[in-house]
């Protein structure tokens, strides 16, 4: 069932008057090259982040030149590091590329401003490598969300971090005058190890920004409408700060540009609907699925911002919309690749797949001769723990315990992509004793050989060993 978004009634005459702008799919197939002029007039925030391979010692870590301290925060490990820099989003051709420009080719043709040029800038070059309050105080994330956790970030200082999404950098997009940008880039999490999920992987956000006239100006008695309003009060369906006319407003413009945007992904015969959730930063939020192969497919979040976010970065007058989306879900799903480790393959047989002479030209992931898997079990008991018995613990100290994901980020530690999976199979806990055991079985495959036994044996002996040494677990083998 498709779902709609029901327009207050003076909207109409407004509503009914938007058509979008076509132009062929491939003459702007290559945009940022395509016209000097263009590019002398579209706008930029990048930054250059090449620079020597990163280093992790015992008193520093070093990424992208910058030398950094260590402290009891740091977990970023020289497998993570060794990822900074790799940019695949920015790398012609590579599946990833083809998705971003894809996405950044409908914003350009679809989105004019006045000039003639386009109304989104496009920033996909900034350093991943943020401050945790970028990555959380910014977007309104409270201290003790469990978001900020170690277990689910890569922090190189209690000040320092990989960024967690491209967010961390919407602050200083929007102090720095820009009102519509995409934004592309790697983003770094802790995670459970399987066909789809992985430490690193690249988001694509996008948001714009209204003024009084820009929102009101084609709805019929425009000028008597306002985006705020005090006294107000917060509800499911507007901030405290809004008027409702101008979160609808809001809010079908954002619809409207998603629904445009899958749309041009997937094809014309899509269903679209939306799920309300809650993310810190927009309220109200919305994520929004798409019914793919016959089932429903989450493809990205979005909502309108949070106005004391906007209020921070100086442009209280105005009021906006984001969203974010996963390159990788989008590239695995239209291009029918069934593992996320592919997409760190530098494999020709893989990479040549993708060179198109048109982004918008179809393809279909040809399957590489697929090595059987060596399939290895760990079982260990877990640390024991003290009793606690304060009522208020530090954080840190609850993140003491045992964590799976603590356990995920030394696997690929000891033996990088060669691991397809970790699954817990067993979890028991001892009857008298009530000390508590987890099995795991992990999956090995190559993705370009076949492994043999032998050399499965010594990465799962180096696993046994770091997990007791780094994880002060007992190995029961």
């Amino acid at each position: 069932m498709r779902i709609h978004t029901r327009p207050l009634p003076f909207f109409l005459p407004f509503l009914e008057s938007l058509r979008p702008h076509w132009t062929h799919p491939c003459l702007l197939a290559n945009v940022g090259t395509a016209s000097p002029r263009l590019l002398s007039s579209r706008r930029h925030f990048t930054k250059d982040v090449s620079a020597p391979r990163p280093a992790i010692d015992q008193d520093s870590v070093e990424v992208l030149g910058h030398t950094s301290p260590r402290d009891d925060f740091t977990n970023v490990t020289s497998k993570i590091l060794a990822k900074v820099g790799r940019n695949l989003h920015n790398q012609s051709h590579h599946p990833l590329w083809l998705i971003k420009e894809r996405i950044k080719a409908h914003f350009y043709r679809s989105y004019v401003a006045r000039s003639g040029n386009p109304l989104f800038s496009v920033h996909d070059n900034l350093s991943p490598v943020v401050t945790v309050e970028q990555n959380f105080d910014s977007l309104l994330i409270p201290p003790d969300h469990a978001s900020r956790k170690k277990g689910d970030n890569y922090y190189i200082n209690r000040k320092l971090m990989l960024r967690a999404h491209t967010s961390a950098h919407q602050r200083e997009l929007v102090r720095s005058g820009l009102d519509a940008f995409l934004l592309a880039g790697d983003v770094y999490r802790r995670d459970e190890i399987d066909a789809s999920h992985y430490p690193v992987f690249h988001q694509m956000e996008g948001v714009r920004l209204f003024s009084n006239h820009e929102l009101f100006a084609r709805v019929q008695n425009g000028e008597d409408l306002s985006l705020f309003e005090s006294g107000g009060r917060r509800t499911p369906q507007k901030q405290e700060s809004h008027t409702l006319e101008a979160v609808k407003m809001v809010e079908f413009d954002l619809k409207q540009t998603l629904t445009r945007l899958v749309t041009h992904l997937f094809g014309t015969d899509l269903e679209v609907r939306w799920v309300d959730c809650y993310f810190p930063f927009t309220h109200p939020s919305f994520e929004m699925e798409v019914r793919f192969q016959g089932d429903w497919l989450e493809v990205l979040g979005c909502g309108v911002m949070e106005q004391e976010l906007v209020n921070s970065a100086g442009a209280g007058t105005r009021v906006g919309w984001a969203f974010g989306l996963g390159l990788e879900r989008l590239a695995m799903v239209l291009y029918g690749i069934p593992d996320i480790r592919l997409f760190w393959s530098q494999d020709e047989r893989f990479l040549k797949q993708f060179t198109l002479p048109c982004i918008d030209q179809p393809v279909t992931f040809q399957p590489l001769s697929k090595f059987p898997p060596l399939i290895n079990d760990i079982s260990f008991w877990l640390p024991e723990q003290e009793e606690v018995k304060e009522e208020e613990e530090k954080e840190e100290e609850k993140e003491a315990a045992f964590n799976d994901n603590d356990f995920y980020d030394l696997v690929r530690s000891q033996a990088g992509d060669l691991v397809e999976k970790v699954t817990l199979v067993d979890a028991f806990t001892h009857p008298k004793t009530r000390r508590r055991s987890h099995c795991y079985r992990i999956v090995y495959r190559h993705m370009e050989r076949t492994l043999t036994q032998e050399e499965v044996g010594l990465l799962h002996r180096a696993i046994e060993q770091a997990a007791e040494r780094e994880l002060g677990v007992k190995g029961r083998y």
